[in-house]
Protein backbone atom coordinates (compact mmCIF):
# COMPACT_ATOMS: atom_id res chain seq x y z
CA UNK A 1 0.00 0.00 0.00
CA UNK A 2 1.38 3.29 -0.67
CA UNK A 3 0.21 6.04 1.92
CA UNK A 4 -1.52 9.52 1.77
CA UNK A 5 1.26 10.63 3.70
CA UNK A 6 4.00 10.31 5.93
CA UNK A 7 3.49 9.79 9.92
CA UNK A 8 6.01 12.24 11.24
CA UNK A 9 5.02 13.56 14.07
CA UNK A 10 6.96 16.54 13.41
CA UNK A 11 4.40 17.23 10.96
CA UNK A 12 1.52 16.67 12.73
CA UNK A 13 1.37 20.03 14.18
CA UNK A 14 1.66 22.07 11.05
CA UNK A 15 -1.33 19.94 9.35
CA UNK A 16 -3.22 21.05 12.45
CA UNK A 17 -2.57 23.91 11.88
CA UNK A 18 -3.43 24.11 8.54
CA UNK A 19 -6.50 22.30 8.80
CA UNK A 20 -10.09 21.90 10.52
CA UNK A 21 -9.97 18.58 11.91
CA UNK A 22 -12.51 16.51 13.12
CA UNK A 23 -10.72 13.39 13.64
CA UNK A 24 -7.16 12.61 13.62
CA UNK A 25 -5.15 9.22 13.91
CA UNK A 26 -1.47 8.54 13.35
CA UNK A 27 0.04 5.33 13.15
CA UNK A 28 3.59 4.23 12.38
CA UNK A 29 1.89 3.58 8.22
CA UNK A 30 -0.48 6.18 8.22
CA UNK A 31 -2.15 9.19 8.91
CA UNK A 32 -5.72 9.52 8.71
CA UNK A 33 -7.73 12.49 8.49
CA UNK A 34 -11.36 14.00 8.11
CA UNK A 35 -11.43 17.80 7.03
CA UNK A 36 -14.86 19.61 8.03
CA UNK A 37 -14.42 21.75 4.72
CA UNK A 38 -16.57 20.95 2.23
CA UNK A 39 -16.14 18.98 -1.21
CA UNK A 40 -12.96 20.09 -2.91
CA UNK A 41 -11.04 21.39 -0.05
CA UNK A 42 -7.79 19.38 0.97
CA UNK A 43 -5.17 19.52 3.68
CA UNK A 44 -2.45 22.00 3.30
CA UNK A 45 0.92 19.93 2.42
CA UNK A 46 4.36 20.78 3.83
CA UNK A 47 6.88 19.80 0.93
CA UNK A 48 8.39 17.38 2.83
CA UNK A 49 5.21 14.78 2.85
CA UNK A 50 3.73 12.73 -0.48
CA UNK A 51 1.43 15.00 -2.33
CA UNK A 52 0.62 11.29 -4.09
CA UNK A 53 -3.17 11.77 -3.44
CA UNK A 54 -3.39 16.15 -4.03
CA UNK A 55 -5.40 16.10 -7.30
CA UNK A 56 -7.62 13.65 -5.76
CA UNK A 57 -8.46 14.87 -3.29
CA UNK A 58 -9.84 18.34 -5.27
CA UNK A 59 -12.08 16.92 -7.36
CA UNK A 60 -13.72 14.35 -5.65
CA UNK A 61 -17.52 15.00 -6.26
CA UNK A 62 -19.36 15.48 -2.86
CA UNK A 63 -22.15 12.56 -4.14
CA UNK A 64 -18.89 9.82 -3.87
CA UNK A 65 -17.88 10.97 -0.78
CA UNK A 66 -21.25 10.78 0.82
CA UNK A 67 -21.81 7.08 -0.74
CA UNK A 68 -18.13 6.14 0.62
CA UNK A 69 -19.23 7.72 3.97
CA UNK A 70 -22.85 5.99 4.14
CA UNK A 71 -20.96 2.44 3.31
CA UNK A 72 -18.53 2.62 6.03
CA UNK A 73 -20.70 4.49 8.64
CA UNK A 74 -23.12 0.97 7.81
CA UNK A 75 -19.19 -0.78 9.04
CA UNK A 76 -18.32 -1.84 5.27
CA UNK A 77 -15.03 -0.89 3.67
CA UNK A 78 -15.25 1.88 0.21
CA UNK A 79 -12.62 2.78 -2.43
CA UNK A 80 -12.70 5.08 -5.50
CA UNK A 81 -11.52 2.75 -8.16
CA UNK A 82 -10.84 2.77 -11.97
CA UNK A 83 -10.27 5.34 -14.74
CA UNK A 84 -11.45 8.37 -11.79
CA UNK A 85 -8.12 7.20 -9.89
CA UNK A 86 -6.16 6.74 -12.57
CA UNK A 87 -7.04 10.36 -14.83
CA UNK A 88 -7.02 12.12 -11.40
CA UNK A 89 -3.66 10.93 -10.89
CA UNK A 90 -2.49 12.74 -14.46
CA UNK A 91 -3.85 16.10 -13.17
CA UNK A 92 -6.88 15.04 -15.52
CA UNK A 93 -10.25 16.11 -14.64
CA UNK A 94 -11.93 12.53 -13.84
CA UNK A 95 -15.16 11.79 -15.04
CA UNK A 96 -17.55 8.82 -13.52
CA UNK A 97 -16.49 7.31 -10.28
CA UNK A 98 -16.86 3.67 -9.81
CA UNK A 99 -16.60 2.15 -6.18
CA UNK A 100 -15.20 -0.93 -4.98
CA UNK A 101 -16.43 -2.38 -1.39
CA UNK A 102 -17.14 -5.54 0.68
CA UNK A 103 -20.67 -4.57 1.13
CA UNK A 104 -22.93 -7.33 -1.24
CA UNK A 105 -24.84 -5.50 -3.32
CA UNK A 106 -28.22 -5.68 -1.91
CA UNK A 107 -26.72 -4.13 1.36
CA UNK A 108 -25.56 -1.26 -1.34
CA UNK A 109 -29.08 -0.63 -2.79
CA UNK A 110 -30.51 -0.75 0.25
CA UNK A 111 -28.19 1.72 2.19
CA UNK A 112 -28.07 4.23 -1.05
CA UNK A 113 -32.07 3.96 -0.99
CA UNK A 114 -32.21 4.77 2.72
CA UNK A 115 -30.46 7.82 1.21
CA UNK A 116 -32.93 8.74 -1.41
CA UNK A 117 -30.48 7.96 -4.35
CA UNK A 118 -32.24 5.79 -6.87
CA UNK A 119 -30.45 2.54 -7.23
CA UNK A 120 -30.76 0.16 -10.70
CA UNK A 121 -29.53 -3.44 -10.63
CA UNK A 122 -27.45 -3.40 -13.73
CA UNK A 123 -25.04 -5.94 -13.25
CA UNK A 124 -26.22 -8.14 -10.07
CA UNK A 125 -24.96 -11.12 -10.97
CA UNK A 126 -21.36 -9.90 -10.88
CA UNK A 127 -22.01 -7.96 -7.78
CA UNK A 128 -22.97 -4.45 -9.67
CA UNK A 129 -25.61 -1.94 -8.89
CA UNK A 130 -25.64 1.87 -10.18
CA UNK A 131 -26.46 4.76 -7.95
CA UNK A 132 -27.47 7.77 -8.83
CA UNK A 133 -26.67 10.00 -6.06
CA UNK A 134 -27.46 13.92 -6.16
CA UNK A 135 -27.61 13.32 -9.86
CA UNK A 136 -24.28 11.52 -10.44
CA UNK A 137 -24.61 8.10 -11.56
CA UNK A 138 -21.74 5.93 -9.50
CA UNK A 139 -21.30 2.21 -10.35
CA UNK A 140 -20.75 0.07 -7.54
CA UNK A 141 -19.46 -3.27 -7.32
CA UNK A 142 -18.76 -5.96 -4.33
CA UNK A 143 -14.99 -6.90 -4.05
CA UNK A 144 -14.44 -10.22 -6.39
CA UNK A 145 -12.20 -12.30 -7.96
CA UNK A 146 -12.69 -14.27 -11.02
CA UNK A 147 -12.48 -18.12 -12.41
CA UNK A 148 -10.69 -18.83 -15.18
CA UNK A 149 -12.86 -17.24 -18.48
CA UNK A 150 -14.51 -19.85 -20.60
CA UNK A 151 -14.93 -17.82 -23.38
CA UNK A 152 -12.80 -14.86 -23.91
CA UNK A 153 -14.96 -12.56 -22.40
CA UNK A 154 -17.09 -14.66 -19.26
CA UNK A 155 -15.56 -15.81 -16.01
CA UNK A 156 -16.96 -19.25 -15.33
CA UNK A 157 -17.52 -18.17 -11.85
CA UNK A 158 -17.59 -14.52 -9.72
CA UNK A 159 -16.15 -14.94 -6.21
CA UNK A 160 -16.78 -12.31 -3.60
CA UNK A 161 -13.78 -11.26 -1.67
CA UNK A 162 -13.20 -9.20 1.32
CA UNK A 163 -10.14 -6.73 0.62
CA UNK A 164 -9.33 -4.42 -2.10
CA UNK A 165 -5.93 -6.00 -3.03
CA UNK A 166 -7.63 -8.75 -4.16
CA UNK A 167 -10.33 -6.84 -5.96
CA UNK A 168 -6.97 -5.47 -7.44
CA UNK A 169 -5.93 -8.60 -8.73
CA UNK A 170 -8.31 -9.45 -11.57
CA UNK A 171 -8.02 -6.02 -13.23
CA UNK A 172 -6.51 -5.35 -16.79
CA UNK A 173 -3.44 -3.00 -16.22
CA UNK A 174 -1.75 -1.56 -14.04
CA UNK A 175 -3.00 1.72 -14.46
CA UNK A 176 -6.38 1.15 -13.85
CA UNK A 177 -5.80 -1.15 -10.94
CA UNK A 178 -5.27 1.85 -8.02
CA UNK A 179 -7.75 2.46 -5.05
CA UNK A 180 -8.03 5.56 -3.65
CA UNK A 181 -9.78 6.23 -0.06
CA UNK A 182 -10.33 10.05 0.83
CA UNK A 183 -9.05 9.49 4.20
CA UNK A 184 -6.45 6.19 3.53
CA UNK A 185 -5.24 7.12 0.52
CA UNK A 186 -3.86 5.21 -2.31
CA UNK A 187 -3.56 1.17 -2.78
CA UNK A 188 -0.93 0.58 -5.28
CA UNK A 189 0.08 -3.40 -5.58
CA UNK A 190 0.98 -2.76 -9.10
CA UNK A 191 3.24 0.31 -9.33
CA UNK A 192 0.29 2.10 -11.32
CA UNK A 193 2.19 5.34 -9.99
CA UNK A 194 5.47 4.44 -11.60
CA UNK A 195 4.01 3.32 -14.81
CA UNK A 196 1.53 6.37 -15.00
CA UNK A 197 4.90 8.21 -14.77
CA UNK A 198 6.70 6.45 -17.62
CA UNK A 199 3.83 6.33 -19.86
CA UNK A 200 3.09 2.70 -20.13
CA UNK A 201 0.23 0.66 -20.48
CA UNK A 202 1.69 -2.51 -18.98
CA UNK A 203 -0.88 -6.03 -18.10
CA UNK A 204 -1.78 -6.99 -14.26
CA UNK A 205 0.08 -10.42 -13.73
CA UNK A 206 0.41 -12.20 -16.90
CA UNK A 207 -0.63 -10.40 -20.01
CA UNK A 208 -1.45 -13.47 -21.67
CA UNK A 209 -3.86 -14.23 -19.33
CA UNK A 210 -5.48 -11.33 -18.99
CA UNK A 211 -5.94 -11.51 -22.99
CA UNK A 212 -7.14 -14.93 -22.74
CA UNK A 213 -9.69 -14.11 -20.38
CA UNK A 214 -11.05 -11.33 -22.29
CA UNK A 215 -9.67 -10.76 -25.78
CA UNK A 216 -11.55 -7.00 -25.98
CA UNK A 217 -8.60 -6.16 -23.87
CA UNK A 218 -6.10 -6.34 -26.71
CA UNK A 219 -8.33 -3.40 -28.05
CA UNK A 220 -8.31 -1.64 -25.08
CA UNK A 221 -4.66 -1.60 -25.02
CA UNK A 222 -4.48 0.23 -27.89
CA UNK A 223 -6.88 2.56 -26.90
CA UNK A 224 -5.17 3.49 -24.04
CA UNK A 225 -1.81 3.83 -26.24
CA UNK A 226 -4.10 6.10 -28.54
CA UNK A 227 -5.77 8.19 -26.02
CA UNK A 228 -3.18 8.59 -23.95
CA UNK A 229 0.18 8.48 -25.92
CA UNK A 230 1.69 5.52 -23.91
CA UNK A 231 3.74 2.89 -24.28
CA UNK A 232 3.47 -0.73 -24.28
CA UNK A 233 5.53 -2.75 -21.80
CA UNK A 234 7.71 -5.27 -24.23
CA UNK A 235 5.61 -8.73 -22.58
CA UNK A 236 2.21 -6.69 -22.73
CA UNK A 237 3.17 -6.18 -26.42
CA UNK A 238 4.16 -9.52 -27.34
CA UNK A 239 1.29 -11.09 -25.78
CA UNK A 240 -0.97 -8.68 -27.87
CA UNK A 241 0.10 -9.69 -31.42
CA UNK A 242 -0.10 -13.21 -29.48
CA UNK A 243 -3.71 -13.30 -28.77
CA UNK A 244 -4.92 -11.03 -31.60
CA UNK A 245 -6.41 -13.91 -33.55
CA UNK A 246 -8.74 -14.39 -30.40
CA UNK A 247 -10.69 -10.69 -31.48
CA UNK A 248 -12.90 -12.48 -33.98
CA UNK A 249 -14.57 -13.81 -30.68
CA UNK A 250 -15.27 -11.07 -29.28
CA UNK A 251 -19.06 -9.30 -29.95
CA UNK A 252 -19.42 -6.19 -32.50
CA UNK A 253 -21.01 -4.22 -30.07
CA UNK A 254 -18.53 -3.99 -27.58
CA UNK A 255 -15.16 -3.44 -29.94
CA UNK A 256 -16.92 -0.97 -31.76
CA UNK A 257 -16.88 0.70 -28.82
CA UNK A 258 -12.94 0.50 -27.55
CA UNK A 259 -12.29 1.04 -31.54
CA UNK A 260 -14.09 4.27 -31.69
CA UNK A 261 -12.27 5.43 -28.72
CA UNK A 262 -9.13 4.36 -30.19
CA UNK A 263 -9.78 6.17 -33.56
CA UNK A 264 -10.39 9.27 -31.45
CA UNK A 265 -6.62 9.30 -29.59
CA UNK A 266 -4.47 11.61 -30.68
CA UNK A 267 -1.55 9.23 -30.99
CA UNK A 268 -4.11 7.24 -33.21
CA UNK A 269 -1.38 7.32 -36.09
CA UNK A 270 1.04 5.62 -34.38
CA UNK A 271 -1.48 3.17 -33.40
CA UNK A 272 -2.70 2.09 -36.53
CA UNK A 273 1.01 1.90 -38.30
CA UNK A 274 2.51 -0.09 -35.61
CA UNK A 275 -0.68 -2.13 -35.01
CA UNK A 276 -2.28 -3.08 -37.79
CA UNK A 277 -1.27 -6.80 -37.77
CA UNK A 278 -2.97 -6.92 -34.37
CA UNK A 279 -6.10 -4.96 -35.62
CA UNK A 280 -6.31 -7.52 -38.66
CA UNK A 281 -8.83 -9.76 -37.76
CA UNK A 282 -11.55 -7.70 -37.10
CA UNK A 283 -10.14 -4.93 -39.66
CA UNK A 284 -8.38 -7.30 -42.71
CA UNK A 285 -8.29 -4.26 -44.89
CA UNK A 286 -5.15 -2.80 -42.83
CA UNK A 287 -3.12 -5.78 -43.79
CA UNK A 288 -4.48 -5.24 -47.15
CA UNK A 289 -3.45 -1.43 -46.91
CA UNK A 290 0.22 -2.09 -45.17
CA UNK A 291 2.96 -1.74 -47.41
CA UNK A 292 1.19 -1.55 -50.53
CA UNK A 293 3.22 1.07 -52.47
CA UNK A 294 0.24 3.61 -54.67
CA UNK A 295 3.37 4.29 -57.46
CA UNK A 296 2.58 8.14 -58.18
CA UNK A 297 3.98 11.70 -57.61
CA UNK A 298 0.68 12.76 -55.11
CA UNK A 299 1.46 10.02 -52.32
CA UNK A 300 4.92 9.72 -50.92
CA UNK A 301 3.27 6.71 -48.13
CA UNK A 302 1.95 3.28 -48.54
CA UNK A 303 -2.01 3.29 -48.22
CA UNK A 304 -1.84 2.43 -44.46
CA UNK A 305 0.53 5.35 -43.47
CA UNK A 306 -1.54 7.62 -45.62
CA UNK A 307 -4.57 6.07 -44.31
CA UNK A 308 -3.00 6.59 -40.35
CA UNK A 309 -1.94 10.34 -41.58
CA UNK A 310 -5.83 11.48 -42.78
CA UNK A 311 -7.33 10.21 -39.76
CA UNK A 312 -4.63 11.77 -37.61
CA UNK A 313 -5.46 15.07 -39.11
CA UNK A 314 -9.50 14.70 -39.01
CA UNK A 315 -11.09 16.31 -36.05
CA UNK A 316 -11.41 13.72 -33.49
CA UNK A 317 -14.72 12.78 -34.01
CA UNK A 318 -16.22 9.19 -34.85
CA UNK A 319 -17.86 9.80 -37.81
CA UNK A 320 -15.16 11.83 -39.80
CA UNK A 321 -12.25 9.40 -38.48
CA UNK A 322 -14.27 6.26 -39.46
CA UNK A 323 -14.74 7.73 -42.80
CA UNK A 324 -11.18 8.29 -42.69
CA UNK A 325 -10.22 4.88 -42.07
CA UNK A 326 -12.34 3.46 -44.67
CA UNK A 327 -11.95 6.42 -47.68
CA UNK A 328 -9.05 4.22 -49.51
CA UNK A 329 -9.18 0.85 -48.20
CA UNK A 330 -10.58 -0.31 -51.62
CA UNK A 331 -7.08 1.21 -53.07
CA UNK A 332 -5.33 -2.13 -53.24
CA UNK A 333 -8.82 -4.13 -55.03
CA UNK A 334 -8.62 -1.59 -57.62
CA UNK A 335 -4.73 -1.17 -58.54
CA UNK A 336 -2.90 -1.10 -61.64
CA UNK A 337 0.22 0.35 -63.20
CA UNK A 338 0.09 1.96 -66.75
CA UNK A 339 2.73 1.36 -69.13
CA UNK A 340 5.01 4.37 -67.42
CA UNK A 341 4.54 2.56 -63.98
CA UNK A 342 2.04 4.67 -62.30
CA UNK A 343 -0.03 3.56 -60.28
CA UNK A 344 -3.96 4.31 -60.85
CA UNK A 345 -6.87 3.35 -58.35
CA UNK A 346 -10.18 4.16 -60.68
CA UNK A 347 -13.53 3.35 -58.62
CA UNK A 348 -11.67 3.17 -55.38
CA UNK A 349 -14.01 5.06 -53.44
CA UNK A 350 -16.69 2.25 -54.36
CA UNK A 351 -14.76 -0.40 -53.37
CA UNK A 352 -14.06 1.13 -50.16
CA UNK A 353 -17.11 1.35 -49.75
CA UNK A 354 -17.81 -2.80 -49.57
CA UNK A 355 -14.79 -2.46 -46.64
CA UNK A 356 -17.03 -0.35 -44.63
CA UNK A 357 -20.22 -2.12 -44.99
CA UNK A 358 -18.55 -5.62 -43.94
CA UNK A 359 -16.96 -3.41 -40.92
CA UNK A 360 -20.72 -2.04 -40.03
CA UNK A 361 -22.27 -4.94 -40.14
CA UNK A 362 -19.72 -6.34 -37.48
CA UNK A 363 -19.51 -3.58 -35.50
CA UNK A 364 -23.01 -2.67 -35.42
CA UNK A 365 -23.49 0.65 -36.93
CA UNK A 366 -26.51 1.98 -37.12
CA UNK A 367 -28.34 2.45 -40.59
CA UNK A 368 -27.65 6.67 -40.54
CA UNK A 369 -24.31 5.76 -39.16
CA UNK A 370 -23.47 3.70 -42.15
CA UNK A 371 -25.63 6.13 -44.79
CA UNK A 372 -23.42 8.97 -43.52
CA UNK A 373 -20.31 7.30 -44.08
CA UNK A 374 -20.82 5.84 -47.66
CA UNK A 375 -21.45 9.04 -48.88
CA UNK A 376 -18.25 10.33 -47.13
CA UNK A 377 -16.52 7.83 -48.32
CA UNK A 378 -18.32 8.12 -51.57
CA UNK A 379 -17.25 11.28 -52.26
CA UNK A 380 -14.42 12.54 -50.64
CA UNK A 381 -12.17 11.97 -53.78
CA UNK A 382 -13.73 15.28 -55.43
CA UNK A 383 -12.23 18.25 -56.25
CA UNK A 384 -14.61 20.95 -55.86
CA UNK A 385 -13.51 24.06 -56.82
CA UNK A 386 -13.86 27.62 -54.59
CA UNK A 387 -17.21 28.34 -56.88
CA UNK A 388 -20.43 28.86 -55.75
CA UNK A 389 -21.41 26.40 -58.51
CA UNK A 390 -19.14 23.43 -57.37
CA UNK A 391 -20.28 24.48 -53.81
CA UNK A 392 -23.84 23.65 -54.50
CA UNK A 393 -22.81 20.52 -56.62
CA UNK A 394 -20.91 18.78 -53.01
CA UNK A 395 -24.02 20.22 -51.01
CA UNK A 396 -26.26 18.42 -53.20
CA UNK A 397 -24.50 14.61 -53.28
CA UNK A 398 -24.36 14.89 -49.28
CA UNK A 399 -28.01 15.29 -49.20
CA UNK A 400 -28.06 19.37 -48.81
CA UNK A 401 -26.94 18.03 -45.08
CA UNK A 402 -24.97 21.14 -43.53
CA UNK A 403 -23.62 18.91 -40.85
CA UNK A 404 -21.82 16.34 -43.55
CA UNK A 405 -20.95 19.08 -45.89
CA UNK A 406 -18.24 20.63 -42.64
CA UNK A 407 -17.17 16.59 -42.08
CA UNK A 408 -16.25 16.35 -45.35
CA UNK A 409 -14.62 19.63 -46.18
CA UNK A 410 -12.63 18.08 -42.63
CA UNK A 411 -11.64 14.57 -44.33
CA UNK A 412 -10.69 16.60 -47.45
CA UNK A 413 -8.35 18.31 -45.80
CA UNK A 414 -6.59 15.94 -44.35
CA UNK A 415 -6.82 13.74 -47.24
CA UNK A 416 -4.95 16.82 -48.94
CA UNK A 417 -1.74 16.56 -46.01
CA UNK A 418 -1.66 12.86 -45.76
CA UNK A 419 -0.15 13.39 -49.40
CA UNK A 420 3.24 14.42 -51.09
CA UNK A 421 3.62 18.19 -49.89
CA UNK A 422 2.25 19.93 -52.98
CA UNK A 423 -0.92 18.41 -52.36
CA UNK A 424 -1.15 20.54 -49.32
CA UNK A 425 -1.65 23.30 -50.88
CA UNK A 426 -5.18 22.00 -51.64
CA UNK A 427 -6.01 22.46 -48.01
CA UNK A 428 -6.32 26.23 -49.25
CA UNK A 429 -8.67 25.46 -51.49
CA UNK A 430 -11.03 23.11 -49.29
CA UNK A 431 -10.63 26.21 -46.94
CA UNK A 432 -12.42 28.40 -49.30
CA UNK A 433 -14.97 25.99 -50.45
CA UNK A 434 -15.96 26.03 -47.17
CA UNK A 435 -15.90 29.95 -46.48
CA UNK A 436 -18.02 29.80 -49.44
CA UNK A 437 -20.72 27.60 -48.22
CA UNK A 438 -20.79 29.92 -45.01
CA UNK A 439 -20.84 32.55 -46.69
CA UNK A 440 -23.71 31.34 -48.77
CA UNK A 441 -25.70 30.14 -45.41
CA UNK A 442 -25.34 33.46 -44.08
CA UNK A 443 -26.87 35.46 -46.99
CA UNK A 444 -29.55 33.26 -47.14
CA UNK A 445 -28.29 32.19 -50.77
CA UNK A 446 -29.84 28.92 -52.29
CA UNK A 447 -27.80 25.75 -52.08
CA UNK A 448 -30.67 23.57 -53.53
CA UNK A 449 -33.68 23.49 -55.34
CA UNK A 450 -35.38 23.74 -51.80
CA UNK A 451 -34.00 26.96 -51.46
CA UNK A 452 -35.70 28.60 -53.97
CA UNK A 453 -38.35 31.12 -53.56
CA UNK A 454 -40.38 29.12 -55.78
CA UNK A 455 -42.41 25.57 -55.15
CA UNK A 456 -43.49 22.70 -56.90
CA UNK A 457 -46.85 24.51 -56.55
CA UNK A 458 -45.78 27.51 -58.20
CA UNK A 459 -44.84 25.07 -61.63
CA UNK A 460 -48.13 23.44 -61.34
CA UNK A 461 -49.60 26.51 -61.48
CA UNK A 462 -47.61 27.35 -64.71
CA UNK A 463 -49.41 24.44 -66.72
CA UNK A 464 -46.89 22.25 -65.15
CA UNK A 465 -48.41 18.50 -64.72
CA UNK A 466 -48.39 17.25 -61.47
CA UNK A 467 -45.78 14.55 -61.36
CA UNK A 468 -41.70 13.63 -61.82
CA UNK A 469 -41.55 16.94 -64.09
CA UNK A 470 -42.04 18.97 -61.77
CA UNK A 471 -38.93 18.38 -59.71
CA UNK A 472 -36.87 18.00 -62.82
CA UNK A 473 -38.01 21.40 -63.76
CA UNK A 474 -37.50 22.81 -59.75
CA UNK A 475 -33.97 21.22 -60.79
CA UNK A 476 -33.05 22.55 -63.95
CA UNK A 477 -34.54 26.28 -62.38
CA UNK A 478 -31.70 25.72 -59.67
CA UNK A 479 -29.17 24.85 -62.30
CA UNK A 480 -29.35 28.30 -63.83
CA UNK A 481 -29.04 29.55 -60.23
CA UNK A 482 -26.18 27.54 -59.52
CA UNK A 483 -24.56 29.09 -62.78
CA UNK A 484 -25.30 32.33 -62.20
CA UNK A 485 -27.24 32.59 -64.96
CA UNK A 486 -30.33 34.02 -63.28
CA UNK A 487 -30.93 35.79 -59.67
CA UNK A 488 -32.93 33.31 -57.21
CA UNK A 489 -35.72 36.42 -57.55
CA UNK A 490 -38.91 34.40 -57.71
CA UNK A 491 -40.85 37.15 -60.72
CA UNK A 492 -37.45 36.68 -62.73
CA UNK A 493 -37.31 32.63 -61.49
CA UNK A 494 -41.04 32.25 -62.59
CA UNK A 495 -40.23 34.00 -66.17
CA UNK A 496 -37.82 32.05 -66.63
CA UNK A 497 -39.47 28.35 -65.76
CA UNK A 498 -42.18 29.81 -68.40
CA UNK A 499 -39.55 29.62 -71.10
CA UNK A 500 -38.67 25.92 -69.97
CA UNK A 501 -42.02 24.74 -69.98
CA UNK A 502 -42.55 26.26 -73.41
Amino acid sequence: MVCLFDSTTENLAEIQKNTQMQSLCISSHDLYYKSTRGEGDFVSLDNSLHTTAYPLLSKIPQSVTRIISCLEEAGFEAWIVGGFVRDALRNVAPHDADIATNARWETVAELARNQGCAVYETGTKHGTVTVVCDNYPLEITTFRSEAPYKDHRHPSAVTFVSSITEDLARRDFTINAMAFHPERGLVDPYNGQNDLQNRIIRCVGSPLQRFEEDALRIVRALRFASQLSFSLAIDTENALFEKAPTLTQVAGERLSVELEGMLCGKNIRKVLVTYAEVLSPILPQLHKMKGFDQHNRWHIYDVLEHTACVVENTPAKPLVRWAALFHDAGKPDTFFRDKNGTGHMPGHPLASIDHLREAAKRFHFSRKKLHDLELLVRYHDDHPKPTRKDVCILFGKLEENDELFHVMCDLMRADALGQAPFSHKRVNTINEVEQIFNDMRDEGACLSAHDLPITGKDLIDLGVPAGPQVGLLLNEVFAAVANEKIEAERNALLTYAQKLIR
